[in-house]
């Protein structure tokens, strides 16, 4: 541990700490606070409930094992005495969806501007080294930002930055949830900061407009049912009864926030880091997600969060907000998505899109989109394809036999 000379001991540590919150903000992490580096005994109980009600299903790598490991930073770093819980607030601008007569999706704030893992690490780093200068010497540091074994919200709670929403997300003050953490594991003894007293009283707001009622209960989320989860996580298919419900959405969701009184209160200037480098990187339009090859879809969202859910994931969902959002014009686009995509996962979403574009409409299927379907059911050469296309007949109430085996 890095002892921090002066008398009384708390003067010269609180001035250190005062000093390390002003170099975070002038490192672009607009908030800071201090906690100390213990364990979380009783957070390792609730994450293994949370498990064991099958709240986490789907991700498979949160286990028992992982949470128990989590609520302990100094697993991660033996010699840390402090935590410097910061964030970088992304609630930027709105743009709005352009009226321009193309049917568009929507992609999640966060993703719209850089990858905020990369941002962070960056900001964190030149903040270390400004730490270094600051207590002249080297700093043992472990910098921490989603991926590592550490619980980001329950660190940044126990440190005030925020306090959690029913909605599970953090909300800090003057920013809403619309913040992004991390953390740094510091050798040096800083003064921590006190939780913060607040809480959302009896709205309930995000349980009341959760399309999928992913929010079982207040600051209880069931990832299967969470549409951030389905659009980003899930590798496979989406589930036929949440597709309709996912919206234009193609990649996460904000509804728990955009409704957030806290969230829709704030009016600071947005971190242009996170402004979109285009319109198709907040509202993309869907006929090109469903047509892009792999050069294209590295163009537009490389060094963007929304690599991560590939670009056959990307395209899956396109196929399910073009059925929610679509006209009987966009019939044909999602033809060709079945007939042509090179992704099963696909044209098996194309298959389940046609029927239910025409069935939302209350339109009869035509007699090229029955056939297409027909030879789908009959003939690809992916099994999960041909289920998805005579599950189609059914939303459709077509006979079938159609189209040549």
């Amino acid at each position: 541990m890095r002892a921090v000379a002066g008398s009384p001991a708390e003067t010269p540590r609180a001035a250190l700490t005062a000093r390390v919150k002003r170099l975070a903000a002038e490192h672009g992490l607009s908030v800071s606070a201090v906690t100390t580096a213990g364990a979380f005994p009783e957070l390792a109980e609730r994450l293994e409930r949370h498990i064991t009600a099958g709240h986490v299903a789907g991700l498979d790598w949160f286990t028992p094992e992982r949470a128990r490991f989590s609520t302990d930073p100094r697993n991660l770093h033996a010699g840390a005495v402090s935590i410097l819980a910061v964030g970088v607030a992304y609630w930027s601008v709105d743009p709005a969806k352009p009226d321009d007569g193309v049917p568009r999706g929507r992609i999640s704030r966060y993703a719209w501007g850089v990858d905020y893992h990369d941002l962070l690490k960056e900001r964190m780093g030149r903040l270390h080294r400004a730490i270094e200068a600051e207590v002249g010497g080297p700093v043992e540091a472990r910098l921490l930002v989603d991926t590592a074994r550490i619980v980001d919200r329950a660190v940044a709670a126990r440190a005030g930055l925020g306090w959690y929403g029913k909605h599970a997300c953090l909300i800090v003050p003057g920013r809403g949830s619309g913040v992004l953490l991390g953390e740094l594991l510091l050798d040096v003894e800083l003064e921590p900061d006190a939780p913060l007293d607040k809480h959302c009283g009896r709205c309930t707001i995000c349980l009341d407009r959760c399309p999928t009622g992913a929010i079982v209960a207040p600051y209880t989320v069931s990832t299967p049912r969470c549409l951030s989860f389905q659009t980003i996580e899930q590798r496979g298919a989406i589930p036929p009864p949440l597709r309709p419900l996912l919206g234009d959405w193609v990649y996460g969701c904000d509804i728990c926030q955009e409704v957030c009184p806290y969230t829709k209160a704030t009016r600071l200037p947005p971190d242009p880091a996170f402004l979109p480098r285009t319109i198709d990187n907040a509202y993309p339009a869907l006929p090109f997600l469903l047509s892009m090859g792999d050069a294209e879809f590295r163009a537009l969202y490389r060094g963007t969060p929304v690599t991560r859910t590939k670009r056959r994931g990307l395209a899956r969902n396109a196929a399910v907000a073009l059925a929610n959002i679509g006209t009987e014009a966009d019939v044909p686009t999602l033809l060709i998505a079945l007939k042509d995509h090179d992704e099963p996962l696909v044209r098996g979403h194309a298959a389940w899109g046609i029927a239910h574009l025409c069935a939302r409409l209350g339109l009869p299927v035509s007699r090229a989109a029955e056939a297409a379907l027909d030879r789908s059911r009959m003939t690809d050469v992916d099994d999960s394809v041909r289920r998805e296309a005579a599950n189609a007949f059914d939303i459709g109430g077509l006979e079938g036999g159609v189209g040549n085996p």
